[in-house]
């Protein structure tokens, strides 16, 4: 069992940190400031460099690496911030990975390239109004109709909402007329921006994930081509194995901020003084820092450990949501705790630290609440799903 990196992620690695923090701070705190997402020239940056590739297959211009060399360079963007990860993320552990492995070989040879070059964002359309953890409970339509898919129906939480381009949007599809209830009716389609019938509402003014622009979308007969088809009813199962590794890409982000506020209250603790020394001098403040210090190494250990044992596949459900959980509980402790200790300028927006703990509080809550990871495990561990419905 060896816990070091290879001469090649460390390479990676600090390829990422050294330009992650020399061009990316002050896109930080202006995406913060104005609510915008990452600009499209910065975006194509992000793709000449090969930050969107890491782990996607080279026939579409990616780098062919495994997972855990994409988790790599995903939290040393996540110590800068969210916002300016969250194109990172989309593209090596989110939507993207669902067309990539279960999408035709005609939507990936469109999608992935434009991906990677960074030319592209890609969005996943989930929840709903009345359909969040409890997924199957969906009410957005899919009816085939010739060659082509008619949708019907509203999405809310889609980070990306409006300003995407694509959308794997889950839906419940049809037979003879009748749709098909429950988790067997379910599949995904991609809706390109532009569609006919496609709409979105108001950007959502969320706690924190300022940069990151979310919006209900509506659905109002947008007719796809059929070959946008991602997978169709009885596809459930398929899509939810996707989500091994959108966690670890989840507790990654989490982790990036967490190591981020460890590194602040590191260097503000040093530099602070109080009754004439510095204020790590101090006991109380010892053990704070080394609180923080456990907590994201130790949610930097699971979230190793689940993406090396997947190689190149797609990491196990317990594995995946322990992770996931750990580092969702865990960021919300270090950055109280980073604010805590930088005092007045934690709680300074002046200071990245507040904004740290606005953000990462968000990953307990997107793809999965850490009491359905909870679930997750425990299923895992005694071998059987839970049924959570009253009837």
């Amino acid at each position: 069992m060896d816990f070091g990196l290879s001469d090649q992620q460390r390479e990676l690695q600090e390829a990422a940190r050294k330009f992650a923090r020399a061009e990316l701070p002050d896109l930080a705190r202006e995406l913060e400031r104005d609510d915008k997402p990452i600009p499209d020239d910065m975006l194509r940056r992000y793709g000449e460099l090969g930050f969107l590739g890491i782990n996607l297959p080279e026939q579409y211009g990616g780098m062919g690496l495994n997972h855990l060399d994409a988790l790599l360079v995903l939290e040393e963007f996540a110590q800068v911030s969210v916002a300016v990860a969250f194109p990172v993320f989309e593209a090596l552990t989110g939507p993207v990975r669902t067309i990539e492995q279960f999408g035709s070989d005609a939507l990936k040879a469109k999608i992935l390239p434009e991906v990677i070059r960074g030319e592209k964002i890609v969005a996943v359309a989930m929840s709903e109004p009345n359909a969040g953890t409890a997924l199957t409970d969906l009410t957005t339509t899919a009816e085939v109709d010739g060659n082509d898919i008619v949708l019907r129906g509203q999405k809310r939480w889609s980070s990306g909402a409006g300003h995407s381009h694509y959308y794997i949007t889950y839906c419940r599809f049809a037979e003879d007329g009748k749709s098909i209830e429950g988790a067997k009716g379910i599949g995904a389609v991609v809706v390109e921006k532009g569609a006919d019938g496609l709409s979105f509402g108001k950007p959502e003014e969320l706690m924190g994930f300022r940069g990151i622009p979310s919006a209900d979308i509506f659905l109002d007969d947008v007719r796809v081509p059929k070959g946008n088809l991602i997978t169709g009813a009885g596809g459930f199962g398929k899509l939810m194995s996707a989500f091994g590794l959108e966690r670890c890409g989840n507790a990654t982000m989490g982790l990036g901020v967490a190591a981020g506020a460890l590194e602040d209250a590191l260097a503000y603790t040093q530099e602070r003084e109080a009754f004439g020394k510095p204020i790590v001098d101090f006991q109380a403040v010892q053990m704070k820092l080394a609180e923080m210090a456990m907590q994201v190494d130790a949610a930097r250990l699971l979230i190793w450990r689940a993406a090396a044992n997947a190689g190149n596949g797609l990491p196990t459900v317990y594995e995946s949501s322990l992770a996931k959980c750990f580092s969702n509980e865990m960021v919300r402790d270090v950055t109280q705790l980073g604010v805590q200790v930088m005092g007045g300028y934690g709680y300074s927006k002046e200071y990245p630290m507040e904004q740290r703990l606005r953000d990462g509080f968000a990953w307990g809550i997107a793809g999965g609440t850490t009491d359905v990871q909870k679930s997750n495990i425990t299923a895992a561990m005694i071998g059987r799903r839970f049924n959570q419905r009253a009837k």
